[in-house]
């Protein structure tokens, strides 16, 4: 099988980045809540929001994971990069075209949006925030912490679930249902980003305090992927380490005697 070339790569990651955004603020934008004709207020809410952003992920994987490995967010780059999943040299390539696909998913977002008589971008285009630019006012520290141990969480898990030790086939499944899971728990504090393309794809469309509050959306994120990536190796080995098993002994031998016959 030959490897993908580096644009390829980097192709599939701003697609997934496009489609991450694309799916899951603009469920948030045009689906969480909708008034109807005569008034009356439906919408997909913070769960239909949750389950959006799941099924981007998880969709994404599958159809591209297998060329680019299927980050489609500066915080797992770096993780893998750390954990040896992913070589340093594309941790910048990746980076650019993950904002740029997220970037090109926002403008989407915000000239579809502005087809809707009365629509006002501030404040109604998915972006995080803290204090009073939280969804429900939670503050700096509060914000800070969650979003650090939640991508922290997330890759715990995206390493876990795409190494060789994991059942096959079943990463994106496990990988969007963790999402979810986490916008599940963080919408009402930061908006959820985990993700500092995401963040950066509609910050700048928002305007209203989302911009100058951003840094924090890629400090955060970014620590706790850095965290991730320096203890999953050292909590729960790496390829190097599988002969370390209990069932070393039986790998052992099942490969001696394929050898003598």
């Amino acid at each position: 099988m030959i490897a993908p070339t580096m644009p390829q790569r980097l192709a599939a990651e701003m697609f997934g980045t496009f489609w991450l955004v694309f799916g899951g603020c603009g469920s948030a934008v045009f689906a969480a809540t909708v008034q109807t004709s005569d008034g009356s207020l439906v919408g997909i809410g913070f769960l239909g929001v949750a389950l959006a952003f799941g099924l981007t992920v998880l969709t994404g994987v599958y159809a591209v994971g297998t060329v680019s490995g299927g980050h489609f967010n500066p915080a797992v780059t770096l993780g893998a990069a750390i954990a040896r999943r992913v070589e340093w040299k594309a941790l910048p390539l990746y980076w650019l075209v993950q904002v740029i696909g997220g970037l090109i998913a926002g403008l989407l977002i915000f000239v579809v949006a502005r087809g809707r008589p009365g629509f006002e971008a501030a404040g109604h285009m998915a972006a995080n925030g803290y204090g009073e630019h939280s969804p429900t006012g939670y503050s700096l520290w509060a914000v800070l912490i969650t979003e650090v141990v939640l991508t922290a969480v997330f890759l715990f898990v995206i390493l876990g679930a795409t190494e060789e030790r994991a059942p096959k086939g079943f990463a994106g499944l496990a990988i969007g249902l963790t999402l979810t899971l986490i916008h599940l728990i963080s919408i009402p504090i930061s908006n959820t980003s985990v993700n500092p393309a995401r963040s950066t794809a509609v910050a700048f469309f928002n305007g209203s305090g989302a911009p100058a509050q951003l840094w924090l959306f890629w400090v955060a994120p970014l620590a706790g992927a850095a965290i991730a990536g320096v203890a999953y190796p050292l909590l729960f080995g790496i390829r190097e380490q599988l002969a370390d098993r209990p069932v070393r002994e039986e790998v052992l031998d099942a490969e001696e005697r394929r050898r003598r016959s």
